[in-house]
């Protein structure tokens, strides 16, 4: 007998843990990302820089610059676009963070 709870989704965080602006850490069956928001408006991404191919942040939860607008690597300070994962600076310029599809429902954020 198949148990159907195993593949009910369920959400990554509610709204109100994630910093507006700000962004927050995930292991999500076994795969790290990270979400961002700014205003009503989240990204996910999954939590590999493109360049190469480490972890974004070196403290828990904090992916985005000093001015809260843009992701950052800690590595090598490369930066991202929130809204499109595009690498603006850095030595990965032109290249894009994996983007993970996400919705808001009932004030959670959820993997679609």
């Amino acid at each position: 007998m198949i148990n159907d709870d195993n593949f009910l989704p369920t959400p990554l965080c509610s709204m109100e843990a994630l910093p507006d602006p700000g962004s927050k850490g995930f292991v999500h069956q076994g795969q790290a990302l990270f979400a961002v928001r700014q205003g009503q408006q989240v990204f996910v991404y999954e939590n590999r820089c493109p360049h190469r191919g480490i972890p974004l942040e070196w403290v828990p939860d904090q992916f985005l610059d000093s001015s809260q607008r843009l992701i950052q690597c800690a590595t090598h300070g490369a930066l991202f676009l929130p809204e499109s994962g595009e690498c603006v600076a850095g030595p990965c310029a032109g290249d894009y963070l994996k983007a993970r599809p996400c919705h808001i429902s009932n004030g959670h954020l959820w993997l679609d």
